[in-house]
């Protein structure tokens, strides 16, 4: 496998030769993986258990990883430097990250993989463990997308929308009686979590929402744990270090707040003109207005900018003093210190919903539904269904400070990574995480 990079030349015989028979394998491959998993990587290091850190390489430049590894202060153990479309990703994963494993396993390693939320590398990794003999620590198990029943008063068929009223919205969003389970989105997000989990033999719940979910799919309950989400330590640890940012003097206009904070970069929404152009219209009306507004962009926001000929639109509004149009900042530390800045943010990603929770920011989710629907249940999110530029700019213009929304309970704990690391340890004390019917059968 001459395309896995090693960052010790003798990465088999140093990890092999050690007295533990368990290797923890932390893997990452994408942004949140990062923020998410390298907690739990510091807290095994802490414990003295084998670890290795992992990168499949599918998010490789320096905004979205190489920044971020650096300001945590970690390096990757190997690097299986996938590249290409994803069918290419998914089998180079599971092919290299199968030899990475089997090679370990040669040596009498009992590799425990941690695999994270909804990613291809959590899809294709636990796969290639599970060829292996080997089940999966999912870390942030269980997560589905749940969608608003839009019935009623609240029907988005009849394109009515000036007849919805923001609080009673909110107000219906939090009544659990009113979501309803069935959706695919976010692709290939909702695929990924649900295959992660056939081959999972400890489920880290982030919520008890989520545990319902496991418990009903028929996922043994002894093997669920819900221990909060680890993002919190991430994004707590990140407010230490807010004051040191020097973010605010890259772009003042952000340093006394009162801002809106877009992201657009789900499939969904930028391969569907329909569904990009309601956002767009709704950021552009609020730029109009005299509202500052922060957009960070993707390598998916800009395409879909020139798919649907709007670069001209963006070039205009760049030269508006309250519009911040930039790319992804590499530093966690500068995300969450501008995040504890905003007034609102209004977003299509799953992982900035928690980080919303966690610092009591308003948060309007541009999407039909949510995996984080717990987030909107407690109150401190809506769901801004992007059909319409009007209505999503009532959606934002409402959670803007809105005070209620900042006092939603926060439900994703703390002290999350020692929470999971314990599951782990008492799991490992009965047995293996990978489980033969004798065991489970307790014969």
């Amino acid at each position: 496998m001459k395309e896995i990079s090693y960052q010790s030349k003798s990465f088999f015989e140093d990890f092999g030769s050690a007295k533990d028979p368990h290797t923890h394998m932390i893997l990452i491959a994408t942004k949140p993986d990062i923020i998410k998993q390298v907690p739990l990587y510091l807290e095994l290091k802490k414990r003295g258990h084998t670890v290795v850190l992992g990168h499949t390489g599918q998010h490789y430049d320096e905004n979205l990883s190489g920044g971020m590894l650096k300001e945590f202060g970690v390096e990757p153990d190997f690097n299986l430097n996938v590249k290409g479309e994803m069918y290419e990703v998914v089998s180079q994963i599971i092919a290299r990250l199968g030899f990475v494993i089997g090679e370990l396993k040669k040596k009498g390693k009992i590799v425990i993989p941690y695999v994270h939320g909804d990613t291809t590398t959590a899809m294709a990794a636990s796969n290639a463990a599970f060829c292996q003999g080997f089940s999966s620590v999912h870390v942030e198990a269980g997560i589905r997308t749940l969608t608003p029943r839009y019935a009623g008063k609240f029907e988005i068929r009849n394109s009515k929308f000036e007849k919805w009223n923001a609080k009673e919205w909110r107000e219906y969003l939090m009544n659990p009686n009113n979501w309803e389970r069935g959706s695919l989105e976010p692709y290939p997000e909702q695929f990924n979590t649900r295959a992660s989990e056939a081959a999972t033999g400890i489920h880290l719940a982030p919520v008890e929402l989520d545990q319902i979910f496991l418990r009903d799919e028929g996922f043994p309950e002894d093997r669920i744990f819900v221990v909060g989400n680890s993002v919190s330590d991430a994004t707590h640890d990140a407010l230490k270090r807010a004051e040191k940012s020097d973010i605010f003097n890259k772009y003042p206009v952000l340093k006394d707040g009162n801002f809106v904070r877009f992201c657009i970069h789900r499939r969904e929404n930028c391969i569907s003109e329909k569904r990009f152009r309601a956002i767009f219209g709704a950021m552009k009306s609020l730029i109009e207005a005299k509202k500052t507004v922060l957009l960070i962009s993707m390598f998916q926001t800009e395409a879909a900018i020139d798919r649907f000929g709007l670069r001209s639109e963006i070039d205009a509004l760049k030269k508006l003093p309250n519009f911040v149009y930039s790319p992804v900042w590499p530093e966690y530390g500068d995300v969450i210190a501008a995040m504890n800045k905003a007034s609102v943010c209004a977003t299509d990603s799953g992982s900035m919903q928690e980080e919303m929770n966690v610092m009591g920011i308003p948060c309007v989710t541009l999407r039909f539904g949510s995996d984080r629907s717990e987030s909107a249940m407690v109150g401190g999110n809506l769901i801004a269904p992007p059909v319409d530029a009007d209505l999503i700019q009532s959606m934002i213009e409402f959670a803007w400070d809105n005070e209620e929304m900042k006092k939603a309970p926060k439900i994703y704990g703390e002290n999350v990574s020692a929470k999971c690391i314990d599951a782990v340890e008492g799991i490992l004390k009965k047995g293996d995480v990978f489980r033969t019917e004798e065991g489970r059968l307790r014969l």
